[in-house]
């Protein structure tokens, strides 16, 4: 082993004893290693150790700044007392290792120090590390600017993060609104038709070839446009006509609409066609009464859900509720895209017939109840009131009626003996069983509970109804597709 004669570095062989003197002492401005004195050549720093730092005993302590541990930062009130501590902690790094005693040494990777093991060297580089700490801390605390440019870049991460965040909310929430009204890629009537059908052959409900035959006829139903009737049934106004000329206790008097067909929702609509379904119970009043011959001349039979679509999409195309279209990305067709009051009256106004809508904005009554409405349709149906027929059976066709979530028809309402009132109504979401069971002359009161709702039923915040009432000439069907730019309604109250 060699020793260096400058700092006392016990070194292993020549070569590095060599690159120990260029890297320590030839490359920079000689220093004392136990303390802080640099001396302007290695003469001159020998003499410094000897006089500053002879060996251990009574003498006066030099003067000059407080000496400091090279090896660890420790510091002293005078350089005898560094000097005791260097040989009593670190003397293992100043004397020279036995003979034959091979020894692996450790530099330092942020300086030329090179350590006799690892832990002197862990807390050497520590020494390092916590000095770069307080130089950062020295440097923001002493400049304002500092200061300022942090608290700017936290903002700004803050605001990224912020914005990043808002962005994956609202991408979520678009995606959960296309799925829940059927604006997705999921497909429409025909593929949700045969996707539930598939799956009812795989539960057993259904057999293959009863799967094989609904599937053909699907397909033309489809391939002409026109409802298959699976999902309809008729004769219930008739029905509820002979119902009310019996003696009834509780009723007064009661106004029908025309004859009307319920449909309710198949296989392929299930969860999003009530719209359709009832336009097509209100287009199949409408097909009885010959005063609307002339508009509906092109339409000879109900069509089926995909064609509704399409009629409504070429409404559009005329030029019917932009804002609508738009909400839609102008599609309808192949989606399972719920439809409201706005559509079924661009849809109605564009086969020139005469209707309206009406906003029930806002409960009109106790405990959110809307008697408003109630009276609003026995006056469309009640053209004379005083007359003394207990059934009246009007020309009128029903009432398409929406509120959110779902929608269904008005066909008729009630006059108690109480004078309440009581909306007679077609819901798509009943099954034709049920409805034919008001078709038999068994009839009696219970039976008329899947129809009747009363003031303290219909609680919903908001109800839109769409009444047809007449026809339209081609000029007024120009004007009221022109002010359909900007979508109004009639609001009660």
């Amino acid at each position: 082993m060699l020793l260096c004669e400058l700092c006392g570095q016990a070194l292993r062989t020549e070569p590095e004893m060599r690159r120990h003197l260029l890297r320590a002492h030839l490359e920079r401005e000689p220093r004392c290693p136990l303390c802080s004195f640099s001396a302007p050549g290695y003469d001159e720093l020998r003499a410094h150790v000897d006089s500053a730092h002879p060996e251990p005993g009574p003498g006066p302590a030099p003067a000059g700044s407080p000496p400091q541990c090279p090896f660890c930062g420790e510091t002293g009130a005078s350089g005898r007392q560094v000097e005791a501590h260097v040989r009593s902690r670190h003397g293992h790094l100043l004397d020279p290792p036995a003979p034959g005693n091979s020894q692996q040494l450790y530099e330092c990777p942020m300086c030329d120090l090179v350590c006799a093991n690892g832990q002197i060297l862990q807390e050497h580089v520590d020494l390092h590390l916590e000095e770069h700490r307080f130089s950062e801390v020295d440097i923001n605390v002493g400049g304002s600017l500092s200061d300022l440019e942090l608290a700017q870049q936290i903002q700004n991460e803050e605001d990224r993060q912020q914005g990043l965040e808002e962005a994956r909310r609202e991408r979520e929430e678009f995606q959960k609104l296309q799925r829940q009204y059927g604006l997705d890629s999921s497909g429409g009537y025909k593929q949700q038709s045969l996707k539930n059908m598939e799956r009812e052959v795989a539960r057993g409900r259904m057999q293959p070839s009863e799967y094989h035959k609904r599937k053909a006829d699907m397909m033309e139903s489809l391939a002409f446009g026109v409802d298959d009737g699976k999902t309809k049934t008729s004769g219930v106004i008739e029905a509820l006509c002979r119902y009310y000329q019996n003696e009834i206790k509780d009723v007064r008097r009661v106004w029908l609409s025309t004859g009307v067909d319920h449909f309710h929702s198949s296989l392929g609509d299930r969860g999003w066609g009530c719209g359709y379904r009832n336009f097509q119970m209100l287009l199949s009043s409408l097909l009885r009464n010959g005063m609307y011959n002339d508009c509906l001349r092109d339409i000879t039979l109900i069509p089926c859900i995909p064609k509704i679509q399409s009629m409504i999409e070429d409404a559009w195309k005329e030029g019917f509720d932009p804002q609508g279209a738009s909400h839609f990305s102008n599609r309808l067709h192949g989606t399972k895209a719920w439809i409201g009051a706005c559509e079924i009256y661009s849809l109605l106004t564009s086969l020139r017939l005469k209707c309206q809508i009406i906003d029930f904005h806002k409960p009109t009554g106790p405990l959110g109840t809307h008697p408003r409405l109630f009276e609003w349709v026995l006056s469309y149906y009640s053209s004379n009131r005083e007359s003394g027929t207990k059934v009246v059976c009007t020309p009128k066709p029903p009432i398409y009626m929406q509120h959110q979530g779902h929608s269904r028809t008005i066909v008729g309402i009630e006059e108690r003996k109480n004078r309440t009132l009581c909306l007679l109504i077609f819901d798509p979401g009943c099954p034709s069983q049920e409805m034919q069971k008001l078709l038999k002359q068994s009839n009696d009161d219970t039976s008329l509970k899947l129809l009747r709702k009363f003031v303290g039923s219909l609680k919903d915040k908001q109800y839109q109804i769409v009444a047809v009432d007449g026809e339209l000439s081609p000029e007024e069907k120009v004007v009221r597709c022109q002010a359909s730019q900007v979508f109004t309604a009639a609001r009660i109250p």
